[in-house]
């Protein structure tokens, strides 16, 4: 470490860093949601589903992401769980249009919550009820209650409704992440 980062943390003001999980089903928006927050130089403008996973960083406020892009295919679902031990938070993307499968993303939640890595952790966790502009979408509130958002007692939670790819909510939700995720750091220290 040199001398400038030394006396930036001495001080306060390097930015701390953090790793977040990005999972939900396939085809939800992760890849596009995260996409939104890199510098424009950075942005892929084709998005293509995700084959196991990508890691991406973006800023936030005073924290640095490390993203792990989780492939929300079922074959690769079991992927997620060698990255639980690591993460410092997870965002939990919902296909609010799709109905029919949320159903499945209700299952991976709960897989997901009883999993010993997690179990035991006040992690927090971001839900993006995303694809509010399709005809079809149902409200956060709505997602909410058929996820069982309610019964998550352990851990702090917020869904926030987005569009991933005009960046409606992703802003509100990163923001409330953040500050979840300072206060996680600031315990850490004590």
């Amino acid at each position: 470490m040199g001398f400038f980062d030394a006396l930036a943390q001495w001080l306060g003001v390097k930015k701390k860093e953090v790793n977040v999980m990005v999972v939900g089903l396939d085809n939800s928006g992760k890849t596009t949601i995260i996409n939104h927050f890199k510098p424009p130089e950075a942005k892929n403008h084709d998005i293509v589903p995700t084959v196991g996973f990508n890691v991406e960083r973006f800023r936030s406020k005073s924290l640095a992401f490390t993203a792990f892009d989780m492939s929300g295919q079922g074959r690769y679902r079991n992927l997620w769980e060698q990255y639980y031990k690591e993460c410092d938070g997870i965002i939990f993307v919902i296909d609010s249009s799709d109905k029919l499968r949320m159903v499945v993303a209700k299952d991976e939640l709960d897989l997901l919550l009883q999993n010993p890595e997690l179990k035991n952790r006040r992690i927090p966790i971001l839900f993006f009820a995303n694809k509010m502009d399709a005809r079809d979408s149902v409200s956060s509130v709505k997602c909410s209650h058929l996820m069982g958002l309610e019964t998550i007692r352990d851990k702090p939670w917020h869904i926030c409704a987005s569009n991933a790819l005009n960046g409606d909510g992703l802003h509100e939700g990163v923001d409330w992440l953040t500050d979840q995720l300072k206060d996680v750091l600031l315990k850490k220290k004590k």
